[in-house]
């Protein structure tokens, strides 16, 4: 036991008061015993104050110890709990009385298994882990030390094969030195795991379209063993192959003469018995194949397009497919150097696909056009799409005074079977037709369960943030009621005086009653009331609502992709809200714009139609109508380039384009204007050790980049970035297993875009122990790398100790010293003696009459 103090510097003071007290002393103002007393009195207390202020405290020694055990229960460690178990057990029997133990295991995350106790234990059966895909032993040890006391001497047993997967447990060991905690090691190996794991898979960085290419696989196996290596090409097999494994490393090379263009995603599967991680069993490649450009045109579901035979390039490779054909991967789009819609119905696109859309153009430079049509633009549901965003003109069409009065009901299903995203999409797409109404037009919106809730009234629509608030608001709940909702919204339109009155119904249930609708509709036709009805997933009653809307002279949706909600909404709003077909014959009016305007040297012909838009503030028109509405327009968005032409390829719009001399070169010269440029590789992208990305500038010409990442499925990446040098920048990514796809522009090398691999956590790779990890963890906290079980408990070489405050105490003495220093100042020193000397008389005189009765008390015991 000794004393120490934490804040020494208040003894600083010390100096003042002996320089008071010498000054004391010289003035010999202490001429009286008494004196004396109260200055060496109040001195001491003083004193006792000032030592107070330095925190004082006894360190008094604790006589516990603890050893926890942290157990490594990571995949590659899969196996091993048995022996790891018994190894606890040999090692509890030579534990002391002193000694607390704990147990926790670890991989990504950790967990208690015994929690900290002095009491005997017995190892409880091993729990699974929520993640075992990554060994973090820096965030094991860190969360494991704050769950200790810091006042008793410490030690941590870390049993592991010391192959971290994440973290830095060598930047953490100086802080478990600084604080005393011993960490001893125990080296696990897994040499039991039978395991074959793809280790690579390489295939050209560019190709050409025909050319064969090597795709070469490595793999590793712990024992010979067959299999199956598939090869796959945009997820469709291009090879099987049966191959016969050695133990160790085996290279199989398989030719393929690719047949497509762009960006191709190779992938190895490998397909084995008695493997004990099939994580390890895939890896993915990307090919750059160069050929003539692709361009991806679209149309409708139920309708064709001529305009790949106007196009007529031979320099062009045109796929013609439906809207329905469209791809989910991203994969898929960045194929194509261009993606055109002739007038294809966003309803049949799905906004998934159109997000996959959006990123190729804005990310990867691939070039986009939309033909007008009467379902395309405004009118085709593209109003606040993924698709607007990347388009140089707004659906809304603006300063249009001249429109009919609208009323429009809503007829939601909110029933149990609408829960999740079906319910979340239909409230968005609500919330979007309100969004295109104007102030003067009426709206309701109800929605129905067991029985229909008017959330909205039909009426003038006068706070459209409140109304769509209280659209976000509805909760899925109960039963399908559809008759007496859609009575509600006739009821509600009936009396109005509008031009247009509409009613939107969307359900994905079956109606609970059989009441006559067609009585209910014929009612409402009387009051030119209109209705179109959506039919969500496999559960609605399709032949009712698709009658429904027969009967309300309105459209049927069949909805399988819940995404296509939304379009649907912002269709129908479209279609009743704005006249969005300009249809009278004009002569549009061409700007000045390079190389638009040559191509009209000789006269403009006239045109039908167009669909009504609004160009967006930095869009360039080429061409407009009279009413100086957009007819062809172009912008760069994000690294591509899109295009918009607001009337059609047929001649029913189109006019006279269509049949003019110049139609043809038109659409090429439209083409061309949306397709990236192919320059030479600009960029090298590399992959470190540390598992981030090396980008560097090949040509060396640009000292920023922008770099931006999305995955297969088109959504953004988040990145990190570090400038090395001009020209060369790390990029960190956090991301699962896969391909992701980096996309890196500046104004001089133009867009550069490549497939990056992903690979399988390293925790799946088959390495042999870390020994020079576990080793320097040990020596660096003076702790070492057991062999032998009793080892664990030995005694740890640093005692601990508890600090005990004593300030208090200080400050109680000072206040007692200030006490009997104010009383002698207050009564003086004669009189307390005083006091004290009268008390003494006053019991000697007791006492002596009190034996004078004694004696005579036995005195008259002795006469009788």
């Amino acid at each position: 036991m000794d004393l120490r103090i934490d804040q020494p510097i208040w003894l600083l003071l010390v100096i003042p008061l002996v320089l008071y007290m010498i000054w004391i002393l010289k003035t010999k103002t202490l001429q009286t015993r008494e004196h004396w007393f109260i200055f060496f009195l109040r001195f001491i207390a003083i004193f006792c104050l000032l030592f107070a202020a330095t925190s004082p405290y006894l360190s008094l020694p604790i006589r516990q110890q603890q050893v926890v055990f942290l157990v490594d229960r990571s995949a590659s460690m899969k196996g091993t709990d048995k022996n790891v178990a018994s190894w606890i057990e040999e090692s509890l029997k030579t534990r002391k009385d002193k000694q607390n133990v704990g147990v926790y295991s670890f991989a990504k995350g950790i967990q208690t298994d015994v929690g900290i106790t002095n009491v005997a234990i017995q190892l409880p059966k091993w729990q699974d882990l929520s993640d075992t895909s990554e060994t973090n032993i820096a965030s094991a040890l860190q969360l494991v030390t704050n769950l200790l006391p810091k006042n008793k001497a410490s030690r941590l047993v870390l049993l592991s094969d010391g192959l971290e997967t994440n973290g830095n447990v060598e930047n953490q060991l100086n802080y478990f030195k600084n604080n005393n905690i011993q960490i001893d090691t125990v080296q696990l190996a897994n040499n039991q795991v039978t395991d074959t794991a793809i280790t690579d898979f390489q295939t050209p960085n560019i190709a050409y379209e025909g050319e064969e290419q090597p795709l070469q696989v490595q793999i590793e196996t712990t024992e010979p063993t067959d299999g199956e290596l598939v090869i796959t090409l945009n997820d469709e097999t291009i090879a099987k192959k049966n191959v016969s494994l050695d133990v160790g490393k085996n290279t199989i090379t398989v030719k393929h003469i690719a047949n497509k263009q762009g960006l191709l995603k190779y992938e190895a599967i490998l397909k084995v018995k008695n493997d004990t991680f099939i994580e390890n069993n895939k890896w993915m490649s990307i090919t750059n194949v160069k050929g003539t450009p692709r361009v991806l045109l679209v149309h409708g579901n139920n309708q064709s397009t001529t305009l790949a035979k106007i196009i007529g390039r031979k320099e062009l490779t045109i796929k013609n497919i439906a809207a329905s054909e469209l791809p989910s991967s991203q994969t898929s789009y960045l194929q194509y150097e261009a993606i055109i819609f002739d007038n294809v119905p966003g309803h049949e696109v799905g906004e998934a696909k159109m997000r996959l859309i959006e990123q190729s153009v804005k990310n990867f430079g691939v070039g986009f056009m939309m033909v007008g049509g009467d379902n395309s633009f405004g009118l085709g549901g593209y109003f606040k799409t993924p698709i607007e965003k990347l388009l140089p003109v707004e659906m809304e069409v603006k300063g249009k005074e001249q429109l009919p009065s609208l009323g429009l009901v809503i007829v939601m299903d909110r029933s149990g079977s609408m829960s999740g995203n079906k319910i979340e999409l239909a409230k968005e797409a609500s919330a979007r037709s309100v969004e295109l109404l104007r102030k003067s037009d009426t709206f309701g919106f109800i929605a129905f369960d067991s029985q229909p809730w008017s959330i909205i009234d039909t009426a003038p629509l006068k706070n459209k943030k409140q109304a769509i608030k209280d659209i976000l608001a509805v909760n899925p709940e109960g039963g399908t009621e559809i008759y007496q909702s859609l009575q509600m919204a006739y009821e509600q339109l009936k009396p109005l005086k509008l031009q247009r009155k509409h009613i939107i119904l969307l359900t994905d249930g079956q109606s609970s009653t059989n009441a006559s609708y067609e009585v209910l509709t014929a009612e409402g036709k009387k009051s030119n009331i209109t209705m179109s009805t959506v039919a969500i997933g496999d559960d609605a009653d399709r032949k009712l609502l698709e009658e429904l809307s027969r009967f309300g002279n309105g459209r049927f949706y069949d909805v399988r992709d819940e995404e296509t909600i939304p379009s649907i909404l912002a269709r129908e709003t479209s279609m009743m809200t704005r006249t969005y077909i300009e249809d009278h014959p004009f002569y549009p009016i061409i700007s000045s714009v390079t190389p638009w305007d040559t191509l009209f040297n000789d006269g403009v012909p006239q045109m039908n139609a167009y669909i009504a838009t609004t160009a967006k503030q930095t869009a360039k028109v080429i061409a407009k109508s009279e009413k100086d509405d957009p007819v062809i327009t172009q912008w760069n968005y994000g690294l591509g380039k899109s295009i918009a032409y607001t009337s059609d390829t047929s001649g029913k719009w189109a006019g006279d384009w269509a049949r003019w001399n110049k139609w043809s070169q038109f659409w090429n010269l439209a083409v061309s204007e949306i397709l990236p440029s192919f320059d030479e590789v600009p960029y090298s992208i590399s992959q470190q050790t540390d598992g981030s990305y090396l980008i560097t500038d090949v040509a060396q010409k640009s000292a920023f980049m922008d770099i931006s990442v999305v995955d297969d499925d088109g959504k953004d990446v988040e990145i990190t970035e570090e400038t090395i040098a001009p020209g060369k920048t790390k990029v960190y990514i956090d991301h699962k297993p896969g391909l992701v796809y980096f996309s890196v522009s500046n104004e001089d090398n133009g867009t550069f875009k490549a497939g990056i691999t992903i690979p399988y956590n390293k925790e799946y790779q088959l390495q042999q122990p870390n020994s020079e990890l576990l080793q320097q963890i040990a020596k660096s906290t003076g702790g070492k790398m057991l062999e032998k079980p009793k080892e664990a408990f030995r005694n740890l070489p640093k005692s601990s100790f508890e600090q005990q405050n004593i300030t208090i105490w200080f400050v109680l003495i000072a206040m007692v010293l200030f006490f009997v220093d104010i009383t002698l100042r207050r009564f003086g020193w004669k009189t307390i003696r005083g006091v004290l000397i009268r008390e003494n008389s006053t019991k000697t005189e007791k006492q002596i009459e009190d034996k004078r009765l004694d004696v005579e008390s036995l005195l008259k015991k002795k006469r009788k």
